[in-house]
Order: structure tokens, then sequence, then C-alpha cells
């Protein structure tokens, strides 16, 4: 794996993204599906940032928000210190040479109705890159670079598998040489067989081109392998932020504790499976105090009264707990 490189590309400070909920013919305000609430986190150059968290935190919306392909409802997001919230449409367009999505479902990011060739194609004509044999050569090359034949560039995705559609739908997002990609389960829609083989293309081509990646997964097994450092997510914020190690190692949070030991290869030696109480709670009401307090194993009574802020706690380890304040304890 490449080495990382210490300059921060990208720096989330305090993003949110909430989606109003109204009800009534006159559409009466009554309160905010918190989807994104308050997220900090830096991306370096060639680093990979493993985001993980169950299903319904916020993982995918952060990511979109990121990119704006959905507006936030206030924070900041630097990509080389220039504030993407404050860009304008042509700006934004500009930007997106730089920043590419690669999608979880293959089969509904690619447009059947158009050929594979033309798919990887469309971000070089939307970006006005080259004359259209440099884009036929430049599509030829993507597609031998995802281990695909270049003749195959005049085939519909339906004549292909789903480990191949998601091959195009990679090739698509390198065709503008971005810096940094977003990968939003990339592989959680393929088979098993198939998801070593797309992974290892990805850290091929990261290390390759030095590329940075948000690597968004539920599958702890997957951040294992790929990343550099990992982001737990719950009900929309972070709770712990570290060196993939340490925390493999050394979980800190209670969530983070459930989640690795929920997982038969990582169950750490000597430990019993941690069981959550109940279910996620709603984005649109959330618990007073820590979000995760209803659900927690170690609780303590200022969990259910005063919201953690995420700090460090040592070199490079953040978290957002109670127990972990000298202050509380």
């Amino acid at each position: 794996m490449k080495q990382m490189m210490n300059h921060e590309l990208l720096e989330v400070k305090n993003l949110k993204k909430y989606y109003p909920v109204t009800t009534g013919l006159l559409s009466q305000h009554i309160g905010d599906i918190k989807a994104v609430d308050g997220v900090s986190l830096s991306i370096r150059e060639g680093e990979i940032l493993g985001l993980v968290g169950e299903s319904g935190c916020g993982k995918s919306t952060l990511g979109k928000t990121i990119l704006r392909l959905e507006e936030p409802t206030s924070g900041e997001i630097l990509y080389k210190g220039i504030d993407i919230t404050r860009l304008d449409k042509k700006e934004l367009r500009e930007l997106r040479r730089e920043i590419q999505i690669i999608f979880q479902d293959p089969d509904a990011s690619l447009d059947p109705r158009m050929t594979v060739g033309d798919s990887i194609c469309e971000p070089l004509v939307i970006h006005n890159t080259g004359d259209e044999k440099e884009r036929t050569e430049r599509v030829a090359e993507l597609m031998e670079q995802v281990g695909l034949e270049a003749g195959q560039t005049s085939h519909y995705p339906h004549e292909f598998s789903g480990g191949q559609k998601q091959r195009i739908g990679i090739a698509r997002a390198l065709a503008v040489n971005p810096r940094l990609i977003i990968a939003d389960e990339p592989v959680s829609a393929l088979d098993v067989s198939v998801q070593a083989q797309i992974l290892n293309l990805m850290m091929d081509i990261q290390e390759e081109f030095g590329l940075a990646y948000l690597f968004i997964a539920h599958d702890l097994s997957v951040i294992k392998h790929m990343a550099h450092r990992m982001a737990v997510m719950y009900l929309g914020k972070i709770v712990e932020l570290a060196n993939k190690k340490e925390i493999f190692d050394n979980p800190l949070h209670p969530y983070t504790e459930a989640l690795l030991s929920a997982v038969p290869s990582l169950k750490p030696k000597g430990k019993d499976r941690i069981l959550l109480r109940g279910d996620v709670p709603s984005p649109l009401n959330p618990p007073p105090g820590c979000h995760f307090h209803p659900r927690c194993h170690r609780v303590l009574p200022i969990c259910r009264q005063k919201e953690p802020q995420l700090v460090e706690i040592s070199p490079e380890h953040f978290i957002a707990c109670h127990l972990h304040n000298t202050d509380n304890l």
C-alpha cells in the first residue's frame, strides 16, 4: 500500500446535513432528520480513510454531501484549502475533475441505454478533455487498466457481470484523473468471490496513482484490508477516529467495541460478543446527551444528560465518550 503523505487534501469541519420534516396542508415544519450532525474529519494525500457504522448512520449521506450531490445544511468542506460549500455551479464542475465517486450499486449507476464506452467517456465530454480520437484512446486505456478488454467498449451494461460493471464504474471515476475518490460501499452489492478482486484492483490503482479514498463500508474486514485510518460513525456523528491498527487493537468507544466483537474473525481473544440493546434511534428524534447511551453497556449518568465532544486522547486517536473524559471520572 502506498505510503500516505502528511498534507491534508480534504478537511471537513462541523458538517451538518438535515432533512426538514413537514406536515399538513401548510407544510408546517415539525423537525429535522439529522443525517449528518456535526462531523469533522480530514483525509490526507494518498490516504485511505475507512468510514464504518450501521446502516442508516449517515455514511453515504456524508460522502454525497462532501461531493455536494447533497447540499450541506451548514459546516465547511475544505479541498486544498478551498471551501467547496461556497463554490458556484461552474466552479463546482471544475472541482469534480479532482473528486469523483464510485457508487454502491453498479447496475443503478450505469445508464442501460449507453454503451460502456460512452459511459466512461461522459466525464471527458463534460470537462471538454481532448478531441474525439484522444477520448477513444483514453477509454480503451481505462478499460484495460481495470481488467476489461478495450474491444468491449461498444457493449451495453446488461452484457456484463456485476463485478465487471463495478470495474466500469471505477474506470469512469478515473477518467478525469481525480485526486480523491469517494467509494460508497463499492463491493457490498457484489458476490463474495468477486469482492476481493475489486478491492485489490482499487488498492493497485491507489498505489499507482497516489489517490486518496474515503472508503465507506459496513464490513470491518474490508476496512482492515484497505484503510490507513478508520472513522466510526453512529447516528450522524463520528464517535471514534484513529489509525486502523490502533482501533482494531485498542477500541475505546463502547460502540466500536461492539462492532468489533460482532465480527467472528476479528473477535478479541478472551472477550465475548457485546450485544447491543434495542435498535438505532431515529435521527428525527435522537436521545438527549450521548446518542448511544440507550444501547451502551457502559453507560454513565452523565451520558444521559450531556453530549460528549470528539477529543484527542492520545496522538491521532479521537473519541467522543464520557468514559474517556477524565473530568467525569
